[in-house]
């Protein structure tokens, strides 16, 4: 069977997806002197710590990691809304302020999962290390940009290397136990969108001075420099690894339904890899030494997630998200027009959904644990929330009832979205976490391509069309999740009778 063959490879074969993503083949459990040596093993390579998971220094770690977040939003933020102000300045127009918003958003979808498989091979730090170093080159090129080309030149490495969001969650997943994740998601996010909260208004003041955008570009590239050196002092070689005991638990939770062919194959021919050496402590494979290998090892990675059992997952997550971007699409032009308040209104009660989606993510912990964990069922009811929020929105007669449903929405989206990154973590399993966060963000690019083609073309029948969809894909998503669930509990039913 799948379930005891997985269990055996669990012990014989673990990733150090933090420290190298570098795969190591132990000795088996045959004999006592085996499991002696496996156990020497797995202390030597740096999969055991002997620190408690709630050591202060752990702890510090993750505010660290905070940290990165904030300045990383807060110095997007700053220039982001100067962008489209910037190119008008240089002669271009509307269309080609969408241009280089698409060709960001296209990037972004091509090189997510590839960022993400790159971080499993060559590590989370030395990833998160170079990807801000080169995200805050871009930024500088935009402080100089002076025509249009020049622009969308500088775009195109924010396109292809900007992924500290999912370089973090894939980090942070590997030095937490999967209890405790939604918490701590929900504190990366919080600490994230307030950074994207307080760098408008930063902006704002600067680009009443002259030369404000390119002040602004610079000090975004110098922050992004600052998060580098802060990155570079992350105590990695110390933490980055993966507890036994989680290994064990979700490789035996999740391998009877989700290993496929392709990785019983891999799982047969584990035991024929090259041998490990170690050095200071982190384990290196001897095949992983050239540009080359890498490539080869994050295209494995890519295709075992192409014929993984995660679609279901993506497919809501796609719904959930295209749904989102559709009600925001035309928030602030459908609430001016239909209940005619004045832009700076539109703008506190924007305002006022970020603080909502900060204080949503703090309490992430919290109402996970009031649902026991059951991370599948919390989605259900928040999309089932987001569904009936924008339903009623759709047809609100008082700008009363708007700042109800943005408030509930808010906390519905923020929770959802925190739930279906923990779901595809842990159907996934402890393998190749970088690979399956950066999959999840390349379908939100898709969701975010697809928004706003669906909403102008809704609109021209209805300024209410765009959230009257979104609660139609949202319908849709609950009744896969619904199907979902039932599937889940079967298996429950299952396993209980076996025993």
């Amino acid at each position: 069977m799948c379930s005891s063959t997985c269990v055996e490879w669990a012990d014989t074969e673990f990733y150090l997806v933090g420290t190298r993503g570098l795969r190591a083949s132990l000795p088996p459990r045959s004999s006592a002197a085996n499991a002696s040596r496996r156990a020497a093993a797995i202390q030597t390579m740096g999969f055991v710590s002997s620190r408690s998971p709630h050591d202060p220094g752990r702890r510090a770690l993750m505010l660290r990691l905070y940290l990165v977040g904030f300045l990383d939003l807060f110095g997007v933020s700053m220039v982001v809304p100067l962008l489209s102000r910037h190119i008008k300045l240089l002669g271009g127009s509307s269309t080609v302020a969408g241009l280089v918003g698409s060709v960001y958003g296209l990037l972004q979808l091509f090189s997510s999962t590839v960022i993400g498989s790159w971080s499993d091979v060559v590590g989370r730090r030395n990833t998160l290390l170079i990807t801000l170093i080169l995200s805050g080159f871009s930024y500088s090129l935009l402080g100089i940009s002076g025509s249009i080309p020049l622009l969308i030149l500088a775009r195109i490495p924010t396109g292809i290397f900007k992924h500290t969001q999912s370089i973090l969650k894939a980090l942070l997943s590997d030095l937490i136990p999967e209890h405790e994740r939604p918490q701590v998601m929900g504190r990366l996010s919080a600490a994230s969108s307030v950074g994207f909260i307080l760098g408008p208004v930063l902006s704002g003041y600067l680009v009443e001075l002259d030369g404000g955008y390119y002040t602004a570009s610079f000090m975004c590239s110098l922050i992004f420099l600052v998060n580098a050196g802060v990155a570079w002092r992350l105590p990695h070689k110390e933490w980055l690894y993966i507890p036994t005991k989680e290994l064990h638990l979700t490789t035996e939770m999740n391998c009877e339904t989700k290993c496929t062919t392709l990785w019983k194959e891999k799982i047969k021919n584990s035991t024929t890899d090259p041998a490990v050496t170690a050095t200071n402590g982190v384990a290196r494979h001897k095949t992983l030494n050239s540009v080359w290998s890498q490539c080869l090892s994050v295209g494995e990675n890519i295709k075992v997630l192409i014929h993984s059992n995660l679609w279901d997952v993506f497919l809501v997550r796609f719904l959930m998200a295209l749904a989102s971007l559709l009600y925001y699409s035309n928030f602030v032009l459908a609430v001016e027009e239909r209940f005619k308040v004045t832009p700076r209104l539109i703008g506190y009660l924007i305002s006022y959904s970020g603080v909502i989606g900060v204080l949503s993510s703090f309490i992430a912990g919290p109402v996970t644990r009031l649902y026991n964990n059951k991370i599948i069922l919390l989605l259900l009811h928040s999309s089932i929330l987001t569904c009936c929020m924008m339903a009623m929105y759709s047809v609100a007669t008082s700008i009363q009832v708007v700042v109800l449903c943005s408030t509930v929405l808010r906390f519905s989206t923020t929770i959802g979205r925190l739930c279906i990154i923990d779901m595809g973590l842990s159907q996934g399993g402890g393998q190749a976490r970088g690979t399956l966060i950066g999959a999840g963000q390349s379908v939100t690019a898709v969701a975010r391509i697809l928004a706003p083609l669906l909403s102008g073309i809704v609109q021209e029948f209805s300024v209410c069309g765009p959230p009257r969809l979104g609660a139609a894909l949202a319908l849709l998503a609950i009744f896969l999740m619904t199907s979902m669930h039932s599937k889940l509990n079967k298996t429950t039913e299952a396993k209980v009778k076996l025993h």
